[in-house]
């Protein structure tokens, strides 16, 4: 028989820390022969939305499309991480321009629709280099492929070759509108960022505003204007070693104190429900 002593206490909703749903990676690991599928999602995303954000890191492997409207219902915010894969072109009326680049179609599927759910039921939504670019092309924007290759653009690729410290390391300047929220959450209107992809915003989505852009025209950052919630992606990784770096721990402090929010909110509802 338990003792009192031994019994588990639950918190009730209001005192957990938010729920905050990061999708997964779809890979193949292995040789071509004895090759098997994985999901993976990234350590350090996981670490800043639990310690940057406040709140829990939660998955749903092999979710599907039709779950997430339910899916959605029990968390507070949703994170769009980076990852090796690219956004496959043709969701932008492209064919691949280059075949040894790694995508995931799955992926696609799922957090396309993710994102037109999470703006209209108003869940917080923050995107990470392709979970920027993954934003931008649900919402009917497109990409370059290759931002190297356009004229008048940089290569904004990292140096795989380097030390991860250089490859995540501050790159290029970052020149935000000063109306915007993130000017507030980098103390100005000019900072430094780190840059490791190689695709990029082509055309912006209609409904999206760009906020920051790099030295040559491209845009860094943007936001959801129609969004009712905390909705913006970034095209670097504001996760890496966050707490050393005031503006990446602005914008999590940021995308979590909104995360709070919808979980007081969501709260609220259930006891007036009850």
């Amino acid at each position: 028989m338990t003792s009192t002593s031994d019994a588990i206490t639950v918190k009730p909703r209001s005192a957990q820390r938010p729920l905050v749903w990061l999708p997964m990676d779809h890979r193949q690991r292995g040789g071509d022969d004895s090759s098997l599928p994985y999901l993976y999602l990234g350590d350090k995303y996981a670490r800043a939305v639990r310690d940057g954000a406040q709140a829990q890191p939660v998955s749903f492997p092999l979710a599907d499309v039709a779950d997430i409207p339910a899916l959605l219902a029990l968390v507070d915010g949703v994170m769009l991480t980076g990852s090796p894969s690219n956004v496959h072109p043709s969701h932008f009326d492209e064919a691949v321009a280059d075949p040894s680049l790694p995508l995931d179609p799955a992926r696609d599927t799922l957090t396309f629709a993710l994102v037109r759910h999470c703006v209209a039921m108003g869940v917080p939504l923050l995107g990470a280099c392709r979970g920027f670019q993954e934003i931008n092309v649900a919402l009917g924007g497109s990409l370059h492929q290759a931002v190297h290759a356009v004229p008048g653009l940089q290569d904004h690729r990292e140096d795989e070759s380097a030390p991860l410290a250089t490859q995540y390391g501050l790159s290029h300047d970052l020149l935000i509108n000063p109306d915007s929220a993130m000017a507030q959450w980098a103390g100005g209107v000019r900072t430094q960022v780190n840059s490791l992809h190689g695709q990029g915003i082509g055309r912006l989505a209609p409904g999206l505003r760009a906020i920051a852009h790099a030295p040559d025209g491209l845009i860094e950052a943007f936001e959801i204007t129609a969004a009712p919630a905390f909705a913006y992606a970034v095209q670097w990784h504001p996760e890496w070693r966050w707490s050393e770096n005031p503006f990446y721990t602005q914008i999590f402090a940021a995308f979590g104190a909104a995360c709070r929010s919808r979980q007081r909110e969501k709260t609220a509802y259930a006891a007036l429900s009850t």
